[in-house]
């Protein structure tokens, strides 16, 4: 049997790599459009086909892919280069962000335009501030009475002759509930913040008028500076001691334990916010000056509750995924991400031509068979995209703010062997 004639209508195929690209087709070929708005882009784009037909051979063998999947292979191939980029910076400076203002993001993951920030944060070396550690020292500071950034608050309470125990916690919620302080009758400024949240009591303490005893004691010996055991102080003019700092800031605070516990006559046990004075008190006590007590405590927030009066970055950056970072500029991409960019996008265009040339594993012709590479070229893209991504990764791994120190305290201690090697020539005035 005679095979018929064919007369097919073109002898080349449909859709095959040109040389070169088009400048003016990129756009409409990119799915995000994250970057056809800069003319380097554009550039780049179009001149990567040309770039990917010569590495695949296209002078030799048609390349069935259309410029318009190099092109959408080129932007991602950039998108690919600004996420691991922008995840090695967030390592750098994400502890010195926490807090910060973050941003609002479109689809492409550039800035909106009504977003609280729209500079490319990704592009700033910041102030070190260590956010984070801050952020707990500021709570330690509280715990410890030296500071923090919570609202200490104070109360009071009149004492009833004889009865020791005192619920704070609903003497400080009725003060808050009323607006008014159960001590002194005046309004308080934690009113309605109380509610049903547990405070936390920081001390009890009350107030006299006697301000000699807090300030001379009863020996009068206010200008005598040196060590306890020579305390006895047979002379009424001021005596000096020459002693080193720590001395005296261990004297301050065991004067101040001092006054708290054995100077003031009370002691107390708080359980779940119940107090027990001892002794109990009793009407007229400590000459009719003690019959009022003072709290001071904090009202219990939820830790993602911001304050009312100061912002501390509660609705900030908590994470890399808050941080402002947009897709790199492509003008501030320097030749090595574009050197990176055009082997990525090869990579996915061979990838691409896989996936097309898999579609049919053989092609029959008369009398013989044509077997494509599909499944060859779909594991060679993957495999060149993964050497590719690691390769970045490790090289920007070595170039952590961490790292770079390192390197720069060792190049420093080699530069000091090499000096300590050198002969020091003898000085001849």
């Amino acid at each position: 049997m005679a095979y018929p004639t064919l007369t097919p209508s073109s002898t080349t195929n449909a859709i095959v790599l040109p040389v070169t690209g088009n400048v003016l087709d990129v756009a409409t070929a990119c799915p995000i459009g994250a970057y056809t708005g800069s003319e380097g882009f554009l550039s780049g784009a179009q001149a990567q086909v040309a770039y990917t037909y010569r590495k695949l051979g296209g002078d030799v063998l048609d390349i069935e892919l259309s410029s318009s999947a190099v092109y959408a292979n080129y932007e991602e191939a950039c998108l690919e280069y600004s996420y691991i980029i922008n995840t090695h910076q967030a390592k750098n400076v994400l502890s010195d962000f926490l807090g910060a203002t973050t941003g609002t993001f479109a689809h492409d993951g550039s800035f909106k335009p009504d977003s609280p920030i729209t500079a490319s944060i990704n592009l700033k070396y910041p102030r070190f501030e260590f956010s984070y550690a801050t952020r707990v020292s500021d709570a330690l500071s509280f715990d410890a009475d030296a500071g923090g950034n919570q609202t200490l608050y104070s109360a009071s309470f009149r004492v009833t002759g004889g009865v020791q125990d005192y619920d704070l916690q609903r003497i400080i919620s009725a003060s808050s509930d009323g607006n008014k302080d159960e001590g002194t009758g005046g309004s308080v400024d934690y009113a309605g913040l109380v509610g049903n949240n547990k405070v936390s009591i920081k001390r009890v303490y009350y107030k006299t008028a006697a301000a000699m005893w807090r300030f001379y004691g009863y020996y009068g010996g206010v200008g005598v500076v040196g060590n306890f055991q020579t305390y006895g102080q047979f002379a009424d003019d001021s005596t000096f001691e020459v002693i080193p700092a720590w001395q005296n800031k261990l004297q301050a605070m065991a004067y101040e334990d001092n006054i708290y516990t054995r100077t003031s006559h009370f002691s107390y046990e708080i359980s779940n916010n119940k107090l027990r004075l001892f002794p109990a008190p009793h009407s007229g006590s400590a000459g009719g000056l003690a019959d009022k007590f003072w709290v001071a405590f904090s009202v219990k927030k939820d830790a993602w509750e911001e304050y009312d009066t100061a912002k501390i970055g509660i609705d900030g950056i908590n994470n890399m995924n808050t941080a402002p970072f947009n897709n790199l500029p492509y003008d501030n991409i320097n030749s090595i991400g574009k050197q990176w960019i055009r082997r990525f996008s090869l990579a996915l265009s061979k990838e691409t031509l896989g996936q097309i040339r898999s579609k049919f594993s053989t092609l029959p012709i008369p009398g013989e068979s044509l077997t494509l590479n599909g499944p060859a070229l779909i594991s060679e893209g993957k495999e060149m995209q993964d050497k590719l991504r690691e390769e970045l990764k490790t090289t920007l791994d070595e170039m952590t703010y961490n790292k770079l120190m390192e390197t720069d305290a060792e190049l420093i201690e080699n530069v000091g062997r090499i000096q300590a090697g050198i002969p020091l020539r003898i000085f001849v005035g």
